[in-house]
């Protein structure tokens, strides 16, 4: 079948079909072996003519092990050959004690693919396809295939899936079917969705940047308002003696600044008593006593304005003010927030926008207004409920939280974000991975608690954003790079790769890639992927539904992979249309 090596190039070998020998129909993406006494060198039959076979070069058999990459090309006098039955498992994997079943190779009469467990879930991964093409299916597979692997059971694993759909809750809802000690914990925005916890985030989790992105914050101008507001309603969330002597302390020197103001007697009325109506203490409010020399007055009192336009009791305000103000304490820092809602956090954005005077500064107004109705249109709209956390709670006890379903350990936990519109999606998102990656940065044993993050429509959330302007970086950009060996690793679902961070595309180590045919998102991944070869981009064009290539350092070599459909199945089915058209007859 094989004739003699006619050229060989830097990666691939022609040869010549031997003359009056049947070439056999199904070489095409075979495996061959060219033997040079102790040398192996395997490839792949890339392309066959009447005349040439071109074999691309994989790897070397050294030991009886694959090893990818050739140093020593086979000579001219090279015996070649089809795989042997022994060989096929050094490409195809072995059953070991860290292995789990994949799916099957086609090519090989369905022969087992397995994958090592640290090789594959060790890296951040991709899985492309066109809609249809049996993403969905195949990631519910893999998981599945996971969790009935005997080899290395996941009992302590944290699969958090953000799922657009929510597809994936029939996928694993009975996951503990399959063992006791497994369990699924399901969240949802759907309001109508009867299974489903509610989903809820202790607002006082969310730091600077968080807010930013929760606000839609533009400019870096904002930022100083964002940081302002959040150390407010930290202080005012305390109800220590400290606390509220310094709350006292702020309250007075913004009301100072306001009556140093060039404005209008009324204009300085109106903005003390918009402050003391975002806040005030027991002390310090406008029912409180103001006692003058043989009468008392209520601080409201004092604002008085004489036809003069000007406040007969100045002196007398201006001492009950600044008997709060107490220089020592511009040093004290509040520390973390307490329990404070988002009526709070509004009140907190008031008190900051009106006693730092940004609404009294021409080039911050607008952006100080803009992060007011933005926040307003939090407080009042359908997405607050979302920040309607019921008590105080830290982090790390929140993320346990996430993980524990009736006092059990949760490996799958589940977001369902069908209900909320992408922006919120992309943010609540980013919240979370920002979280569970602080928390693995701050583990004493490094990476002994990982978390693998599936995001479902990627090309979402996971894309070449404005946050690098703004806040310096972009958290799904950071966890490429850093989160490999702190224990937290990003899984990709996408149908438009191109729509993605090239940054975090340029960090991926494995990828399962199921049938695509849209020119721009295979040129892209063509770019994007040093590793892999026009060939591998023609293999994925004429994939049948549930098939996919798989490469990168899990896999000995490019693989086409036939997943099983997954059981059960995710809600990701086409409609059918033919029993939803037909008429029920009598």
């Amino acid at each position: 079948m094989f004739g003699k090596i006619i050229y060989i190039s830097d990666n691939m070998a022609h040869v010549a079909i031997q003359e009056g020998q049947e070439l056999a129909t199904d070489l095409m993406n075979m495996h061959v072996v060219f033997e040079d006494n102790d040398h192996k060198v395997m490839g792949e039959i890339e392309d066959i003519n009447d005349r040439i076979i071109k074999i691309r070069f994989l790897g070397e058999i050294i030991n009886n092990r694959f090893v990818g990459g050739v140093l020593k090309k086979p000579t001219f006098a090279a015996k070649i050959r089809v795989i042997s039955q022994d060989e096929i498992p050094l490409i195809m994997g072995e059953n070991s004690k860290s292995s789990f079943l994949l799916g099957t190779s086609p090519l090989y009469n369905n022969y087992p693919i397995r994958i090592d467990v640290n090789g594959l879930c060790s890296g951040h991964m991709a899985i492309f396809g066109n809609t249809g093409s049996g993403k969905s299916c195949g990631v519910a597979r893999l998981l599945q295939n996971i969790f009935v692997n005997s080899n290395v059971p996941p009992y302590r694993s944290n699969f958090f899936i953000f799922d657009a759909y929510g597809e994936y809750h029939n996928a694993f809802k009975n996951i503990n079917q399959i063992n006791p000690n497994y369990h699924f914990k399901y969240y949802t925005t759907n309001k109508m969705d009867t299974e489903g916890q509610k989903l809820c985030i202790p607002l006082w989790l969310l730091d600077v940047d968080d807010m930013a992105l929760l606000l839609s914050a533009t400019s870096h101008s904002q930022i100083p308002i964002i940081e302002r507001m959040l150390k407010v309603v930290s202080i005012f969330s305390k109800d220590d003696e400290l606390a509220t002597n310094y709350k006292n302390h702020l309250i007075a020197k913004a009301i100072m600044t306001i009556l140093y103001t060039n404005q209008t007697a009324s204009s300085k009325r109106n903005d003390v008593f918009a402050i003391i109506a975002s806040c005030s203490t027991s002390a310090f409010n406008l029912e409180a006593p103001v006692q003058g020399l043989g009468y008392t007055r209520k601080f409201r009192d004092c604002f008085t304005i004489d036809t003069h336009g000007n406040f007969p009791e100045s002196n007398l305000m201006t001492e009950y003010i600044t008997s709060f103000i107490k220089d020592d304490l511009d040093e004290y820092e509040p520390g973390p927030a307490g329990f404070y809602t988002l009526k709070d956090l509004e009140k907190a954005l008031e008190f900051t926008l009106i006693s730092e005077g940004f609404l009294r500064n021409d080039s911050t107004h607008d952006e100080a207004i803009t992060l007011k109705v933005r926040l307003h249109s939090i407080v009042i709209g359908e997405y607050g409920r979302f920040f309607d956390y019921p008590q105080y709670i830290t982090r790390d006890n929140y993320i346990a939280s996430l993980v524990s379903v009736n006092n059990r350990k949760a490996q799958i936990i589940n977001f369902n974000f069908e209900d909320v519109e992408d922006w919120f999606t992309k943010v609540i998102t980013k919240v979370y991975c920002k979280m569970l990656f602080n928390f693995c940065k701050g583990l004493q044993n490094r990476a002994s608690i990982p978390f693998h993050i599936f995001l479902e429509e990627a090309h979402r959330v996971v894309q070449n954003d404005s946050d690098v302007f703004l806040l310096g970086y972009n958290i799904f950009e950071r966890i490429a790079k850093e989160g490999r060996k702190y224990g937290i690793i990003l899984n990709l679902i996408s149908q438009r790769p191109v729509e993605l961070s090239e940054t975090v595309i340029s960090q991926i180590s494995n990828f399962m890639i199921f049938k695509m045919n849209h020119p721009r998102d295979l040129d892209y991944i063509r770019k994007m992927l040093p590793n892999i070869s026009a060939e591998i981009v023609e293999k994925q064009k004429s994939l049948q539904a549930g098939t996919c290539v798989g490469f990168g350092t899990a896999f000995k070599v490019p693989l086409i992979i036939k997943m099983e459909m997954p059981n059960p199945a995710p809600s990701s089915g086409n409609c059918d249309i033919v029993n939803t058209w037909q008429v029920n007859q009598q």
